[in-house]
């Protein structure tokens, strides 16, 4: 009888030790979905339409979505029309479920993008281009253009010069054709890509500059650009009566 019960009692034993849970904890890639995902809180950039709470389930993208070889890829081989594309799709892919099921992203999912995912693509454009295109530089450019986003516009190359006698306009340029993807970086403005759509406006974009991974962007030349603030906006004051300030509204890319 002693030894029918504590052949039970091993028999017990070995059952639990096989069925003891056990956590692990990998050393995850990035962009790869890990075993087990913790989001940390992140507050709205510059918006009050969403709110997130500890309840809050965010977006998990899956990993084959958010793979950065293929932009990689096409950065290595110059090929920035599809590289474009390529962080267009990125950026959908990493704001969650529901940016992707709709196709576009809402300036309140921007929140969603980790710091990290964002680097990781802006380092890519960084290093491809020679440090002239990514969303860093625009971050700096968009600064040094005093936060004015038609004057930002015109300063990467979204916008073009209409060709009139009377006064000076720009209007924005037509996606694809009329965009710069020439291997040369050279040839085109500072900071004309990666595009971001602004068909629904520009929050899209200023939260994507203002989001917390471009946070250690510095404008270079700060001095000379506080110098010439003051005089800048008197001029442009002054012209708007004459046209400058006279944009056309329709967003096409």
């Amino acid at each position: 009888m002693a030894s029918s019960l504590q052949s039970l009692q091993g028999t017990l034993f070995h059952h639990r030790n096989n069925h003891r849970q056990t956590l692990i904890y990998n050393d995850t890639p990035l962009f790869l979905k890990p075993n087990v995902v913790a989001h940390k809180k992140i507050q709205p950039l510059h918006s009050t339409s969403s709110s997130i709470t500890p309840s809050t389930k965010l977006p998990v993208p899956s990993p084959s979505d958010t793979s950065l070889d293929l932009l990689s890829n096409y950065l290595s081989t110059k090929n920035y029309r599809l590289a474009d594309d390529e962080t267009r799709r990125l950026i959908i892919a990493l704001a969650g479920e529901d940016a992707q099921s709709r196709g576009y992203v809402f300036s309140s999912e921007v929140q969603f993008i980790s710091s990290n995912d964002l680097v990781a693509i802006d380092k890519l454009w960084l290093e491809t281009s020679g440090g002239r295109y990514g969303y860093s530089v625009q971050k700096r450019l968009w600064e040094k253009s005093l936060k004015d986003f038609n004057k930002f516009f015109i300063r990467v190359g979204w916008m073009k010069k209409l060709e009139t006698e009377e006064v000076e306009q720009h209007t924005y340029r037509s996606f694809p054709t009329e965009f710069m993807w020439t291997e040369d970086e050279k040839e085109v403005p500072e900071g004309h890509l990666p595009l971001t759509n602004a068909l629904r406006g520009k929050q899209l974009l200023l939260n994507i500059l203002m989001h917390p991974a471009f946070e250690h962007v510095t404008v270079r030349d700060a001095d000379e650009d506080s110098a010439g603030a003051t005089v800048e906006k008197t001029e442009e004051t002054r012209k708007i009566g004459l046209g400058l300030g006279n944009i056309k509204s329709k967003y096409s890319f």
